[in-house]
């Protein structure tokens, strides 16, 4: 397995009728900090989106690890290297929210802590 943060697209985004507001290159751009990737035998098998708000906070955003590699530590290598690159870009907080089923992988395989915070359904 290789994790990389190497330049590229990142993997297609299905097209469920979903229609992006605005050119999602520019999106990427304007929002995004990075991306790190999973390969193995030259296949995707994982990937994280770091977002960021042009300061000190980055935010985990879609993990997502092949089904056949899930439990095997690409998931928890992929957030490593994603927080790891948000520390270089001199961010000071690395922030997730995620469902309950993933308590375990982000606070025990991962590291985070748990603390307050807020949430409005829009």
């Amino acid at each position: 397995m290789r994790v990389s943060n190497e330049a590229g697209a990142p993997p297609s985004v299905c097209d469920a009728g979903w229609r992006p507001r605005s050119d999602w290159r520019e999106r990427l751009e304007r929002h995004s900090l990075g991306w790190v990737c999973a390969w193995e035998d030259g296949s995707l098998i994982g990937f994280v989106n770091v977002v960021w708000d042009g300061g000190v906070h980055a935010f985990i955003l879609d993990t997502v690890v092949a089904q056949h590699r899930q439990g095997t530590g690409v998931g928890a290598a992929l957030v490593a290297a994603a927080a790891h690159e948000a520390r270089t870009a001199k961010c000071e907080w690395l922030h997730v929210d995620f469902e309950e089923h993933l308590r375990s992988f982000y606070f025990d395989a991962c590291g985070f802590k748990e603390t307050t915070a807020g949430l409005i359904a829009l």
